[in-house]
Formats: C-alpha cells, sequence, structure tokens
C-alpha cells in the first residue's frame, strides 16, 4: 500500500509541531504538504486534478461565500458565512475587475441552484477561470454539512511545474488527526500519478512558518 512508513510521518508530525510550538505565531499555521514530482511532462502526460475529503476539517477558516436565494442565504448567516443574493450579484454589473476581485476574495463558492444556472449571465466566466465554479447546494441537505464537507476537502491539481502542496491540518489538531489526514492525502495523490510511487521525488511537511521535514 503505502511506501512511507508510518513512524516517519510520525516524526514529521511531531518535528512540525514542535518547531511551531517552540516558535508561537498570532495565527494558527497551516500543515502542508509539499510534493515534488519526476518522470512527469506536465506538457504531454495528463495533468491530474482530484479532490480529497479528509477525516479531519484542515483549515475550519477557509473562507466560504453563498451565492443563494433568501432561504440559502438566511441559513449561511446561521453557518456564518458571507453570502450574496441575486441582486448583490446584478450590481456586479459584469465588471471583470469586480468579479475578480471576488473571486479572490474567498476560497470557495457555493450557490443555490435557482441562482447557479444564472451564474454565467451574471457574472460570465470570471469565477469559472479562477478555477472557482460555485459548489451547487439544494434544499435538501443541510448547509452546515455541505461547508464542513467543503472545508475538509483538499484538491490536488497538477499545472505547469512539478511540485504541488496542500493542507493536511493545522499546528491546533491532534497528532493522529494530522497522521490520518496526511496518510490520507499521500495515499490518494499516489493513485493519481501514472506510475504511482515512481512519480514521487519527494514528500514535505511544514507548517506556515516553520522549516520542512522530509518524509519521502
Amino acid at each position: 500500500m503505502s511506501k512511507l512508513p508510518s513512524d516517519t510521518i510520525r516524526d514529521g508530525i511531531a518535528f512540525v509541531l514542535e518547531k511551531s510550538k517552540a516558535k508561537p505565531r498570532k495565527f494558527t499555521e497551516t500543515i502542508e504538504l509539499q510534493i515534488g514530482l519526476k518522470n512527469y511532462d506536465p506538457q504531454k502526460d495528463k495533468r491530474f486534478n482530484g479532490t480529497v475529503s479528509l477525516p479531519s476539517i484542515p483549515r475550519p477558516k477557509l473562507k466560504l461565500c453563498m451565492l443563494g436565494d433568501a432561504k440559502h442565504c438566511e441559513e449561511a448567516v446561521g453557518v456564518g458565512i458571507d453570502h450574496m443574493d441575486v441582486e448583490a450579484l446584478k450590481k456586479l454589473n459584469k465588471n471583470k475587475k469586480l468579479i475578480k476581485k471576488l473571486a479572490k476574495k474567498y476560497n470557495h463558492f457555493l450557490a443555490s441552484e435557482s441562482v447557479i444556472k444564472q451564474i454565467p449571465r451574471l457574472l460570465g466566466p470570471g469565477l469559472n477561470k479562477a478555477g472557482k465554479f460555485p459548489t451547487l447546494c439544494t434544499h435538501s441537505e443541510a448547509l452546515e454539512n455541505k461547508v464542513n464537507g467543503i472545508r475538509a476537502q483538499v484538491k490536488f491539481q497538477l499545472k505547469k511545474v512539478l511540485c504541488l502542496a496542500v493542507a493536511v491540518g493545522n499546528v491546533e489538531m491532534t497528532e493522529k488527526e494530522i497522521f490520518v489526514n496526511t496518510q490520507t492525502s499521500i495515499n490518494f495523490l499516489v493513485s493519481l500519478l501514472k506510475k504511482n510511487w515512481q512519480n514521487v521525488k519527494s514528500l514535505h511537511l511544514k507548517s506556515t512558518m516553520g522549516p520542512p521535514f522530509r518524509l519521502f
């Protein structure tokens, strides 16, 4: 299954947490898994793109915005995320700069069924270009579950360079939670690669401001 001994991951997590505690920051540091690939040509080989849900939420502070109907906007207030209704979107007047600013402000968007159909007409391709086209929300599922689901997801997407990084946790989490998240992420990444472990050049764990620890 995994070429990576569990102990190595545990050592890495302990190292990252210890370094983080030695120099406390004014914010909660995110723990990242940094991946270097080899024997891969982003020009020729298929660029992979996959999303995996982690057992524990790595980034509880992920900024989300609900593009919703009245009911969803109301729910968004209850869940504590920002929201915009169709009128607010119309006010952007398809202004590319404003839409770009909106896309930058949030990590992820959600939209009600009645609103998602109107997004291309209201906003044009701006959110899509930013890779942030909203996730559909229906009234049959609780918004809070949807929000937590999104916050637990990490996306592996190969662009033009052979290195990528994903959040696997934060320094407030327990070692066990970070361990399970890290293992889930690594196994999922390897399953996306054409030659699995033969494409992995290096794996590092690192907190936002801390030094990296080499796992592989």
